[in-house]
């Protein structure tokens, strides 16, 4: 899911400054929302568990495909499946993203611990091959939406005027910040603020742990793909890890704080035009490895919990201080 938000805002500055151009998505059907503001997108949903999948479904799909008029293809992604696509469209003009695997294997050695790249310009780069300009300074976010009445409903009942978002899971417990930490900086933040808290339909027991008042409210597993984003336009903040949710926020225009564990920004992940200081990270001292993979899969015993040398103080004053 993160890396098909990085994508939006990056489609965005390219439809922006190159207006004659007409693009057309191949994603899973779920994420079509994100692209609902673009002009000249279209989704091309991909089922790649059911008529798409393996060799021969990829192939119906290049067949598919074909029927499109599709000139240039920009695979910003480069796995197995789009490298099976390749080998179908010989002959089309086919550009790769540069993923960088080489500088982040240095990375993650610590041969060279400097700031890689984005993603997002990463992602950039395969548009500039083709020809097009395309410069992402100076963004231009989608307006609001109108959050959804069930959340309208619940958010009556808050004494509080900001809304901050609160997305404390992500795909690997090595970038988690623990939950009874969490607990400590929901109640801090919802002292003087609404809290609405994020995540899965399988996280919901566990998020209703943190929802300790009235102003903390639990968004998961209560609306649509469409109705979060909306909500999500409204936040003031949006709270965490280095995670899918860090950049729905982001390419919403919204201020996103991250939390990282035994990854790391200088990989090219964090969230779109967020400050190098939104990013809290783990104590290196307590953990010198970090970062010990690029996705968090990987790390020695005992680094899963290397967020949690984040003080949860130390979130509490920097979510204060940006909104």
């Amino acid at each position: 899911m993160g890396d098909v938000a990085i994508m939006v805002p990056v489609l965005d500055a390219l439809l922006r400054q190159n207006s004659s151009i007409k693009v057309t998505v191949l994603t899973q059907k779920f994420y079509t929302p994100f692209f609902s503001h673009l002009k000249n997108v279209t989704v091309y949903p991909v089922d790649t568990k059911g008529k798409h999948k393996g060799f021969l479904g990829l192939f119906k799909l290049y067949k598919e495909l074909k029927k499109e008029k599709i000139t240039n293809i920009a695979d910003i992604h480069n796995v197995l499946r789009s490298n099976v696509l390749k080998l179908f469209f010989l002959g089309k003009s086919f550009y790769q993203i540069d993923k960088g695997r080489d500088e982040k294997k240095k990375l993650i050695s610590k041969e060279n611990f400097i700031q890689l790249k984005t993603s997002h310009e990463r992602y950039a780069d395969v548009f500039r091959k083709m020809g097009f300009t395309i410069d992402l300074s100076n963004p231009i976010f989608p307006d609001k939406k109108e959050i959804p009445t069930s959340i309208n409903n619940l958010l009556k009942s808050s004494d509080a005027n900001k809304l901050i978002g609160i997305a404390p899971f992500a795909a690997h417990k090595s970038k988690m910040y623990p939950l009874e930490k969490m607990k400590i900086v929901v109640e801090e933040l919802s002292k003087n603020n609404t809290i609405l808290l994020f995540g899965g339909k399988s996280d919901v027991d566990s998020l209703k742990t943190l929802q300790t008042n009235k102003n903390i409210v639990l968004v998961a597993g209560k609306l649509n793909f469409t109705e979060e984003l909306a909500t999500i336009s409204n936040l003031d903040c949006m709270l965490s890890m280095d995670s899918g949710n860090a950049h729905l926020a982001a390419m919403l225009g919204k201020k996103v704080i991250t939390i990282w564990g035994v990854t790391h920004p200088f990989a090219g992940f964090a969230p779109f035009h967020q400050p190098e200081n939104y990013a809290l990270l783990a104590d290196t001292k307590e953990y010198p490895l970090v970062p010990t993979s690029i996705y968090g899969n990987k790390y020695p015993e005992g680094y899963e919990n290397a967020a949690s040398s984040i003080l949860p103080l130390t979130i509490v004053e920097k979510v204060q201080s940006i909104i």
